[in-house]
Parts: C-alpha cells; sequence; structure tokens
C-alpha cells in the first residue's frame, strides 16, 4: 500500500503484515505541531482496522525519529496563547488540550497490536513521550532519548518514566533532565536493544517479522495482559497528575523567566541555558544576562 495522502505529518503504509507509522516533518526534526498527535491516532486505528497487519512500525523521517514539541514559536511568541494564558491561566483548559495529545500518543500503547519503535538521532521531550507509548524500543547506539524539559518547563505527560524504569533511574532521568544515548538506554531497560546505526534498519525488521508470524489473536492476549498489570499500577492516575503538573510548569514563576529568555534572546538560546547545567533560579527573576 502507498503512502496516503490524508496525512500530513506523517506517512502510513503496508508491508509484509506491518504497517509503517512514518512522522515526516524532516525539516523539523519530525517536531510535534497541533495535527501530528491527531494524525498518530487515526494512524494507530487504521492498524487496528487492517486484518493485513499485525505489528505496527513507528519511524521518524530523516534525521532524527521526533526532537519534541515544535515550541520554538509558542515560547518566542504564543500570540494565541496555546501554551501560556497570559495572566490568568485555566488549568481545565490547559488540561484539555495536553491531555487530548497524551491520549492520542497512547493509542499507540492501547492499540490492540503491537507498537514497535526505532529511534535513530533524537527522541527527546515529547518525542520521547511519543517512542515511550509503543511496546518496544530499538534505538540507534548513538541515537539520544530524553526529558529536557524536566528542568524548566516541561512534564511528561505519559509519565512512562517511572513505568519503564522504576523510582530510581526515573528520578535519575526527570531531576537532571539529562539525556542518554542507546547503549545507556538499553543497559537502563528502556530500550530493548541498542544497535549500531547501520544496522537499526534490519535489527527493527526482524523484530517485526518475528512477531507478524504471530496470529494477531495472540499478540491482542498477551498485549492486553501485560497492560492490564499496568493500568492495575495505577498508570490511568499518574498521567492525569503528569498532565496537570505539565501546565503547571509553565505559568510557575520559573516557566515564566523562561519564557522571558526565551521571548528577549530566542527558544534556542534559552534551551542551551536550560541544558547547560547552570542553575535555574527559584521564583524566576529576570533572564541571565
Amino acid at each position: 500500500m502507498p503512502a496516503t495522502h490524508e496525512f500530513t505529518t506523517l506517512t502510513y503504509a503496508v508491508r509484509d503484515r506491518k504497517a509503517y507509522l512514518t512522522l515526516n516533518r524532516p525539516e523539523r526534526l519530525n517536531a510535534i505541531n497541533e495535527v501530528m498527535p491527531a494524525e498518530i491516532r487515526d494512524a494507530v486505528q487504521r492498524a487496528n482496522e487492517d486484518d493485513q497487519v499485525r505489528v505496527i512500525v513507528v519511524q521518524g523521517a530523516g534525521r532524527a525519529f521526533c526532537s519534541g514539541y515544535d515550541l520554538k514559536q509558542f515560547a518566542e511568541e504564543d500570540a494565541e496563547n496555546r501554551w501560556n494564558q497570559g495572566p490568568l491561566w485555566d488549568p481545565i483548559k490547559d488540561f484539555q488540550g495536553m491531555k487530548a495529545n497524551t491520549d492520542n500518543f497512547f493509542s499507540l500503547w492501547r492499540s490492540l497490536k503491537p507498537t514497535l519503535c526505532k529511534v535513530h538521532g533524537h527522541a527527546i521531550a515529547g518525542g520521547s513521550d511519543i517512542a515511550l507509548s509503543c511496546d518496544l524500543l530499538v534505538m540507534a547506539t548513538d541515537a539520544r532519548i530524553g526529558y529536557p524539559p524536566a528542568r524548566v518547563w516541561g512534564c511528561p505527560t505519559t509519565a512512562m518514566w517511572v513505568y519503564r524504569l522504576g523510582a530510581q533511574l526515573a528520578k535519575r532521568m526527570l531531576l537532571t533532565g539529562d539525556t542518554i544515548d542507546g547503549t545507556t538506554a538499553a543497559e537502563y531497560g528502556l530500550a530493548l536493544e541498542a544497535v549500531p546505526p547501520e544496522r537499526l534498519d534490519e535489527a527493527v525488521e526482524a523484530l517485526a517479522d518475528r512477531m507478524a508470524g504471530v496470529p494477531i489473536n495472540q499478540l491482542v492476549m498477551q498485549k492486553l495482559m501485560i497492560n492490564q498489570a499496568y493500568d492495575n499500577m495505577g498508570l490511568a492516575g499518574t498521567q492525569t497528575l503528569a498532565t496537570l503538573f505539565d501546565g503547571i510548569t509553565r505559568h510557575s514563576p520559573e516557566g515564566r523567566w523562561f519564557r522571558d529568555f526565551a521571548e528577549r534572546d530566542g527558544f534556542h538560546a534559552a534551551v542551551a541555558y536550560r541544558d547547560s547545567g547552570l542553575p535555574i533560579p527559584d521564583g524566576g527573576g529576570p533572564p541571565p544576562g
């Protein structure tokens, strides 16, 4: 099946019992815009309704899997107050928008058919939310994954770091905002496997083909059984809290400090300071410099 034309942020194709969902904004390193989350959900639904599909492979076009939300314009300008509502913040409006995105990403986890994520380049911030919503990750050894906005202006709404890593390693990642390479991600158990970049396609195809030989009924029952254990651990409640916290981080004094920094010096300069390890002031204050 050729790539379809109804999608604007991704392509969808089916070959050999596998559906390929490819994030397709390479000029922006597949950054998440307003349209992408719902298109991911629609593509997952399409694959689940197709009796020819047994496995969904999620990947990114170009140099990266996904660089996160396309926040440059929102942090620097945000004339419509999509991410910052001004002095009067409506937390429920914020929650509704971010929860919708989280649910759209999590269609990959809720998909009856298994989802396999192929990570090259970067899976950063919201990009890591998409990757960690998949059942399995295979990463290039030199790929990077992490949630730098944990330092300021973000909280991972899917909450999958703790469910993937346990408390200690999740705290190691989210209390620093560090990124790690594919080799380290595999050592932590975040990725199933890390392989040299030139072997990434081969490794993903081999695993996808192995699963695609299993009857759909068997795949669905095994996945539902495993997912139910996470639901019993309180996954839905954790995501609700994380999504509320994400909105708070963007409207806290420190969050407003970050936005002021971005408006004055540009989003990239603000991100570079955030990720540098230099202290971020409690309670905000004027941007450095």
